[in-house]
């Protein structure tokens, strides 16, 4: 089989979705609710980071399964918006996720339904898929969750199959990280309780966080850590370096992407310039910006730009150059 052309970012989504998001006047049990007309974005952690890239200037190719006439929309949905895919066919339907808002509370619910089993036939093609793509990719990012069928080890296999050429980015969480901090990940992104349960512990404490960070470099082979705290901001940390960044009082129309939000605006940056301080002011611009939009709609660049000239990064380490 040919090699697939250049690429200098590729996303990989093993469990993406169909997002379906509307607004009820008031959730009520038992009751029937007259819902607004549903709004259908493509969906899944991968596919939501390489919309992200596109918006704000970065062709990235994005690799995911897809089947059934959901598979079908999810792919058509894709398309329309620019972003390069290679569609690995699957006999299962996509499942389709939904978020709901509710007019009066102003409380959202996201309803998140398990993936189809893959086969192991179409679990190792987008594998194949991302091997195949010469010369590789500059960065890799595989993220989301794993459906029935896929084994857990399945980002440790991204890792290891990419790492000699590629800087691979994983953002995941539970029993599904462990396997890509193993192979040597680049860079992980988890949220604040991910990264508890990680490191094993209760604090948020910027020095007790740090601290837990630096013992995960001791232990696994990667470069930089990107918590995302919410309203708190982020902090990054690698093995000499710690900042933090500010985080935004809004009061969100959305809480869905914003993690995907975060990432993508943060790669983005780092694709255009180095700088860890710039990346992560980026990606608390991205993460904020997506709770300005309803449903799944990501984040848009001209709310990013703007909210990144005002977050402020302050360096935590004597070590920070």
């Amino acid at each position: 089989m040919a090699d697939i052309p250049m690429t200098e970012i590729v996303t990989l989504t093993i469990n993406p979705a169909l997002d379906v998001s509307t607004s009820v006047r008031k959730m009520m049990p038992f009751s029937k609710m007259r819902c607004a007309p549903a709004h259908r974005d493509p969906g899944g952690g991968g596919i939501n980071v390489a919309r992200v890239l596109k918006r704000l200037g970065i062709d990235a190719t994005a690799i995911y399964p897809a089947g059934g006439a959901t598979g079908q929309l999810l792919a058509d949905l894709v398309e329309r918006e620019g972003v390069r895919s290679i569609v690995i066919p699957a006999l299962n339907d996509t499942r389709e996720d939904l978020t709901i808002f509710d007019e009066t509370t102003r409380e959202q619910f996201r309803l998140v339904f398990p993936g189809a089993p893959l086969s192991d036939v179409e679990w190792q093609e987008c594998l194949g898929s991302l091997a195949r793509i010469a010369p590789p990719p500059v960065f890799v990012i595989a993220s989301g969750s794993l459906p029935a069928g896929v084994p857990l080890d399945f980002f440790g296999r991204v890792a290891q199959a990419s790492k000699a050429l590629s800087k691979v980015i994983v953002d995941t969480s539970g029993p599904f990280l462990k396997p890509a901090l193993e192979a040597g990940a680049y860079l992980i992104k988890p949220n604040l309780r991910e990264f508890q349960e990680l490191a094993g512990i209760a604090s948020t404490d910027d020095a007790a966080l740090i601290e837990a960070g630096r013992r995960l470099f001791e232990r696994y082979r990667i470069e930089i850590i990107a918590i995302s705290m919410g309203p708190e901001g982020a902090l990054l940390v690698t093995r000499d370096t710690a900042l933090r960044a500010n985080g935004f009082p809004i009061e969100p129309i959305s809480v869905s992407g914003a993690g995907d939000s975060f990432l993508g605006a943060m790669i983005w940056s780092l694709a255009n310039d180095s700088s860890l301080d710039r990346a992560i002011r980026y990606g608390v611009a991205g993460g904020s910006a997506a709770l300005l939009n309803p449903g799944t709609e990501l984040c848009r660049p001209e709310e990013v730009h703007r909210l990144a000239a005002e977050v402020i990064v302050t360096a935590l380490d004597r070590d920070y150059r």
